[in-house]
């Protein structure tokens, strides 16, 4: 049995664009529910998804625990023996309040892939696979979440070449989300249910072709 653990925000918990983190997808139409279907039997898959959670960052308005990288680590120790972790994140650091551009939210993202193999939560303390996944660019229109978001359509779609980039040169897999889903125009940075479904599937044909040793 190989175990996957998804670590993500709220595109990974399934929240339901336009709605509130309480109005979720069904497990089985969130794209971790849909990677496990198109992997089968013989992998366990752990959906670890967090609304308003960034790479790095403690939000001062939403709080600490939104910090990916806090959480992380117990995170792997509680679900190890890890043979891949996929990490979904970079869209909540794109908020006015934290002033970042593309280049520095995929620093945030090495911080994690860094921790990630410095713990070791693979099989016999081996690092474990790790899959980074650029989220689909926002679209123009986010609606009452323009004030929040200020200036972030833009830089939304720069981490997809920036996450490549970082994951080059730490010897990691990538994956752009954006090549298979859209965000929905209902809040215009949330994914639907098509959308998750293309994802799960992308991301299972992904998974196969790391090819296990």
């Amino acid at each position: 049995m190989r175990t996957i653990l998804c670590y993500g925000d709220s595109n990974t918990h399934g929240q339901i664009p336009g709605g509130t983190p309480l109005d979720r997808y069904t497990l089985l139409q969130r794209w971790p529910g849909v990677l496990a279907r198109e992997l089968g039997k013989g992998w366990h898959i752990i959906e670890e998804g967090l609304s308003g959670r960034t790479t790095v960052h403690d939000d001062p308005i939403e709080g600490a625990l939104k910090n990916g990288r806090t959480y992380l680590r117990p995170c792997l120790m509680s679900h190890a023996p890890l043979d891949l972790v996929i990490i979904m994140l970079g869209t909540n650091d794109l908020k006015a309040r934290f002033g970042q551009p593309a280049s520095e939210v995929a620093m945030g993202i090495g911080c994690l892939i860094h921790d990630i193999k410095e713990l070791s939560p693979g099989p016999d303390g081996t690092v474990p696979e790790i899959m980074v996944v650029s989220p689909p660019p926002m679209l123009d229109d986010i609606k009452e979440w323009e004030n929040i978001f200020k200036s972030a359509q833009q830089k939304s779609h720069e981490l997809a070449l920036q996450f490549e980039i970082m994951s080059d040169s730490l010897e990691v897999h990538f994956f752009d989300a954006g090549s298979v889903s859209t965000c929905d125009p209902l809040d215009g940075f949330h994914i639907n249910a098509q959308a998750h479904e293309n994802l799960g599937v992308a991301l299972a044909r992904e998974v196969e072709a790391i090819g296990w040793k």
